[in-house]
């Protein structure tokens, strides 16, 4: 029975599409594979991990019946990247799936469609949305890296989205620092236009930066009890969200600090990389001493090594001198694109706070270290 007919190319593009959020290692057996449906020449390729699930479509079928398999999704794209490109066929044979092209044959194992776990979809749509590719792209990636890993406060394992009439905002935290984006939607999103606060996992956030790209092609985002969905393209992203009561982040962000300074990302992103070869995996701390018309970064380690580099910049304001975690500083400086950053400080023990000039929608605060 045949399955598909179609060049290389085409069909890897959506198996590599579904197959990111396949577990290597995984309690139920079926949850490596991915659930092949064919109707027609109409396909759709489904992978889960019970949390998330993804859906894409293709019109690469042959053959008018109604088929469903599931086969082994690393093992089937793995066979894909190393065949050169070319037409290829995938076909069902005595209970296992034969995948041809050219003068190469494999055969692979397959388990029942009907034991594959399909996530069942929520129908109670609270509000939905549209954004660009482009727009939710940049929301996320300003904030992903300060989401927390495996920290027993789950709740902070991903990324609070907080839906406020035309305003959608991002935020994330680790508990030592945090970062905030928002953005204003062309129109107000669908429903009884409630503020609505829910938290998405972090796998999912990390699977959405790398399946978005940056086009102005839509992305309809729906919510609904304790699901979220995108639908964009050909994907349909279904995940669950995070149970639990995220910190109030506004009580966070510091006000009124006096000491400004704007300064070149790339400057200073290339000063603290530096500084930070001589910094070791149990202590990333390195010393700013802002003084007039200057930025100071020093770091040292416990074989009495020392670097220091001087950036000159704008600044009137008191001496101060603060030890901050270098990776926090790194992470939120590659994942900007400004060619300026602003720095707004109190004083050497309280929090920084990073913003983009002349621009209202973004702010990073990073707790400051004992040096």
């Amino acid at each position: 029975m045949e399955l598909v007919s179609t060049s290389r190319d085409k069909l890897l593009k959506p198996l590599q599409l579904v197959s990111g959020i396949v577990e290597r290692r995984h309690t139920l057996p079926i949850l490596a594979n991915l659930l092949f449906k064919k109707n027609g020449n109409a396909v759709s390729l489904i992978s889960t991990d019970i949390e998330i699930q993804i859906t894409t479509h293709a019109d690469f079928g042959i053959g008018s019946d109604n088929l469903s398999t599931t086969v082994g999704a690393r093992k089937l794209v793995d066979i894909l990247r190393a065949l050169p490109e070319g037409p290829m066929n995938l076909s069902l044979k005595d209970g296992k799936m034969v995948v041809q092209s050219g003068k190469s044959r494999f055969t692979l194992q397959t388990l029942a469609a009907n034991e594959f776990p399909i996530m069942a979809e929520s129908s109670d749509v609270s509000s939905s949305w549209e954004i660009s590719q482009k727009s939710l792209k940049q929301l996320i990636s300003q904030v992903h890296f300060a989401m927390a890993q495996q920290d027993i406060r789950y709740y902070l394992n991903g990324m609070l989205l907080v839906v406020e009439g035309q305003k959608i905002i991002a935020v994330a935290t680790d508990g030592h620092r945090l970062a905030y984006s928002h953005i204003n939607l062309d129109k107000a999103p669908t429903g009884n236009g409630q503020k609505q606060e829910v938290i998405i996992p972090r796998k999912t956030i990390l699977e959405l930066q790398h399946l978005l790209d940056d086009s102005d092609e839509p992305v309809v985002v729906s919510l609904a009890t304790n699901q979220i969905k995108f639908n964009f393209g050909d994907v349909e992203l279904l995940s669950k969200l995070v149970e639990g009561k995220f910190p109030d982040f506004q009580r966070v962000i510091p006000k009124g600090q006096n000491n400004t300074l704007v300064v070149s990302r790339e400057a200073l992103q290339a000063s603290l990389q530096r500084a930070a070869i001589l910094t070791t995996d149990k202590f990333k701390g390195v010393r700013c001493v802002l003084s007039e018309n200057c930025l100071t970064i020093q770091s040292t380690n416990a074989e009495q090594e020392e670097a220091q580099e001087d950036i000159e910049t704008e600044y009137q304001g008191e001496k101060i001198d603060i030890g901050f975690n270098v990776s926090y500083l790194l992470d939120v400086l590659a994942n900007l694109k400004n060619d300026s950053i602003q720095i707004s400080l109190g004083d050497s023990n309280s929090s920084a706070v990073i913003t983009l000039p002349g621009q209202e929608g973004f702010k990073y605060v990073v707790m400051p270290m004992r040096i």
